[in-house]
């Protein structure tokens, strides 16, 4: 057995291998990689198999395929450029037998209306016309992609977006990763879809109180109209496409599209998902 894991030197794709290893998964039945093997000598020390992997070289693709079992597909960080990538690791997939993908989308990938929801869908029919058995992990939003406001609030003692009362429900990236060996490890999840998100959705004045706590003074929502929005981000010298893409996700959570709690996440992790704060402080 070989479990690949892509994106391994990123946050989620390392948490996936640790709790692989938690779990008592043997070192050399996994291949963890990465466009930098060298940001993967730890795990190698270990006796993780590590080889490159770079969505943009084919080659390297197949090469790290050749003896995969179940591919763990980390969907990339490259807006725009994702589906392409995506489809060269199906294809290499496909040419290798490889028995199973596990991939990480985005919530309801398939009909939602979310900013970044395209490529996801797209990516999932890539896989469903493949042929090669899956597993769809649609995970939520990482409680960690908050952290840079914990400063601001140290700072300013305010947060500012344009959610309106929307809500989050997040989760930390250890619970995605633990979810994700749960399905790599387990059986019973072919043709599946997980609809993954925290047990909470919180406000963002639930946010700005979980900030202060770990600040240790007042921090406050400050509410702002799109038009606000916009108008502050490009003050702060960001291009006209970043200031779009920021102010549409937040009108997607003002129009509740983060705040699903199905309670997938937790029945696969076995345990509740790590509270807004916890995954804060942790961050």
């Amino acid at each position: 057995m070989t479990l690949v894991v892509t994106g391994a030197t990123g946050n989620l794709g390392r948490l996936v291998v640790e709790s692989l290893l938690a779990r008592g998964i043997a070192p050399s039945d996994i291949l963890a990689t990465g466009r930098s093997v060298e940001k993967l000598a730890d795990l190698a020390e270990r006796g993780v198999k590590v080889a490159e992997l770079d969505y943009t070289k084919p080659e390297t693709i197949s090469a790290a395929l050749g003896a995969a079992d179940t591919v763990l597909l980390v969907s990339g960080s490259e807006v725009g450029k994702r589906v392409a990538q995506h489809a060269a690791v199906i294809d290499a997939a496909t040419a290798a037998g490889v028995a199973r993908i596990v991939y990480t989308s985005a919530p309801k990938a398939s009909t939602t209306a979310l900013i970044l929801a395209p490529e996801h869908k797209a990516t999932e029919e890539l896989i469903t016309a493949s042929g090669i058995p899956f597993t769809i992990l649609r995970n939520g939003w990482y409680t960690e992609n908050y952290a840079g406001e914990i400063e601001k609030g140290r700072e300013n003692g305010v947060i500012t977006a344009s959610v309106g009362d929307g809500r989050v429900a997040s989760a930390s990236r250890k619970d995605y990763a633990d979810a994700a060996a749960v399905v790599l490890t387990g059986t019973g999840f072919e043709g599946k879809v997980f609809e993954l998100s925290g047990d909470v959705a919180w406000s963002f004045d639930d946010l700005a109180a979980a900030i202060a706590g770990i600040v240790g003074t007042d921090v406050a929502y400050s509410r702002l109209t799109p038009e606000a929005h916009a108008e502050l981000l490009a003050s702060f010298g960001l291009d006209e496409g970043t200031v779009g893409f920021v102010v549409g996700l937040d009108t997607n959570i003002r129009d509740g599209l983060l705040a699903e709690t199905s309670g997938d996440l937790a029945r696969l992790i076995g345990r509740p998902t790590t509270p807004l704060a916890e995954g804060l402080a942790a961050a």
